[in-house]
This record gives C-alpha cells, structure tokens and sequence, in this order.
C-alpha cells in the first residue's frame, strides 16, 4: 500500500493540466503584449500605465483574500519589505523599461529588442552567484546574442536606436532580478504567492511618486480631464490597463501551477510558440513588416534558447558511474551460495 502511495505522490502531472496551463500561458502573455502595444501606440505616460496595470492587480489580490481564494499576509512588516527592496526595485525598472522598449519598437521585434535577457542571465549567475557555464551554454549563449545582432544591425528595416537601448537595459535587470529573486523568495519563506503580492503592492507604491517627478502628470491630466477629442485614448487606456491587470493578476496565481506541473523544456517549447505567435499577431493588428532579417533574426534567438534548455536539461540528469563488466561479475559469484 505505502508503495502505491508513493509512486502516486510521484505519478507525471494529467496531460490535460499540462496543456491547460501551458494555453493559459500563451494566451496572458500574448494579451498583455498586444493590449500594452495597442495603449502605448496612442498615449504618452507609460509608467501611469504601468501604474495602473500594478493597481488592478492588487485590488484582484485583495478581492481574492475577501473570498477566501487566497491567503495573502496584510500585517505590515518591515523586515520583509526591507528585504524586499532589491527585487521590487528591480521588478519596477524591468517593468518600466519593457513599456519603453515596446513604445518604440514593433510588437513583432520586441521579442528581438529584448533577446539578450539569456546571455546576460547566464553572465549575472557567473558574476554573482559564481556558476560556471559548461562551454555548450557559452556556445547557446553565442547562438542567442548572434540572432540579436542580425535583428539589429543585419537587417534592413529601420530600428529605433531608443528601444533597443531600452531592451538592451531591461534584459540587465531581468537578469539581474532573476538573481536577486531567489534571496527574496526566502524572505517571505519560499511563498511565490506572497512575493508576487508584495511586489505589486510595494511597486506602486515606489512608482506612483515616479510618475510626477518623470514629468508624466501633465500627460495623465490631460488624458482624463482633457478636452473632447480624446474620449477614445481614455476608453482605449482603461480598457488596456483593465486587461493588462487581470492577466498580470491571473499569472500570478497560475505561477504556483506552473511551477508543479511544467518543465523548463516544456516552458522554453511554449515560449518560443509565444515568440512566433507575438511576431505573427504583430503583422496582423499592427501591420508589422516582418523581413527576412527580422524573421531569421527571431529564428536564431528562439533555436539558441531551445539549445539552451536543452543543455541544462542534460546537465541536470544523474550521472551514473559505469561498473566494469568484471565487477559485476565478482559481484554476482561472491553472492552465490557455497
């Protein structure tokens, strides 16, 4: 009986939850890239975008703990957002910059703009976690920044300078706050739940002063007070910030699920699915062209990613010593009976 206990706790998550969720997962990502691109196509203040994107989200948390969906910690304790200013710090700027870099460029380079978050995730977790990459992750590494440079430089479709800087900044601070996120996960006793809630909370909190001293108040007052030609920036501003909420909220909550029923590979086959998708959705809302540069250059990022996983797929088996056939042998004799 405790042996079939066992290898049920044990049993491959249904098939059915694997792909429900993986779905999920494209269909967020790909909503909350679209609905940013379609708000930031037509209004001026992207961190009050961002701010409001964080403020739906935390009213959703809240609404969740009123119901019982969840149990969220609303005791104000400063030793946990003390150790938590790294991450929100970092969370905040990332969150930032990829608006910037996704004003400036198209929806279907934006994957490209940001193609670099690898390579530097691989040189943060060498620099300060002192993990040494195998020379087949240096190689994907090489994969990866060569399909960022052809989107770049290789192709011919004019490329604002601003948003690749943008991307090129933002992929730093993700990599950085993929480092940084692990301490901050011991900080609130390994709930990515809770994480998730301080983050949002705490990053409006950090942002909403942000966005006067950046120079956006005039911007926002014009947006809602301003006269009537812009009724449909606003309809178009709450609609995406609505949007963009729920599903910032919403993958929250499915990160726990993702985390038990999804492998890296599995993660990596979806995102390259969601990379493509992103690229086609693009061309079709936006009327993105989509050259043969920026197609290879989106080709070459995803196949460095894809070896990438795959690498540390195989670096993370058990290696098994292999035993000299004569041993066995002398194993099996020296076992015999007499």
């Amino acid at each position: 009986m405790s042996q079939s206990r066992h290898g049920h706790d044990n049993a491959p998550p249904n098939r059915l939850l694997v792909a429900g969720t993986v779905t999920f997962y494209l269909v967020a990502a790909l909503s909350m890239v679209m609905a940013n691109k379609w708000v930031l196509n037509t209004t001026d203040v992207p961190l009050f975008f961002l701010d409001m994107q964080l403020f739906i989200a935390v009213i959703l948390f809240l609404f969740a703990h009123m119901f019982g969906m969840l149990q969220l910690p609303l005791r104000w304790d400063w030793q946990v957002i003390k150790g938590l200013i790294p991450t929100v710090s970092l969370s905040l700027i990332g969150l930032s910059l990829s608006n910037y870099t996704l004003k400036y460029v198209d929806a279907s380079f934006y994957q490209v703009a940001r193609g670099m978050v690898l390579p530097f995730t691989v040189g943060t977790s060498f620099l300060f976690l002192h993990a040494r990459p195998s020379l087949r992750i240096l190689i994907a590494c090489s994969i990866v920044t060569l399909g960022f440079f052809v989107g770049v430089f290789l192709d011919g479709t004019p490329v604002s300078a601003k948003g690749v800087t943008f991307g090129v900044i933002s992929s730093m601070i993700t990599a950085l706050h993929s480092v940084v996120i692990k301490k901050s996960l011991d900080v609130v006793h390994g709930s990515a739940l809770h994480l998730s809630w301080y983050t949002n909370l705490l990053s409006i909190i950090a942002l909403t002063p942000v966005v006067v001293l950046g120079g956006e108040l005039p911007g926002v007052t014009r947006l809602v007070f301003g006269p009537e030609n812009t009724p449909g920036e606003l309809n178009t501003f709450m609609m995406g910030s609505l949007i963009t909420g729920v599903f910032g909220f919403l993958m929250s909550i499915a990160s726990l699920l993702s985390i038990k029923v999804t492998s890296p590979i599995t993660h990596m086959v979806s995102s390259a699915v969601r990379g493509v998708a992103a690229s086609l959705l693009g061309m079709w809302l936006f009327h993105d062209i989509i050259t043969t540069g920026r197609a290879s250059s989106i080709a070459i990022i995803l196949l460095g990613s894809i070896h990438y996983t795959w690498i540390k797929h195989l670096e993370s088996q058990p290696v098994y010593e292999q035993v000299p056939l004569d041993d066995v042998e002398s194993g099996k004799r020296s076992k015999s009976p007499e």
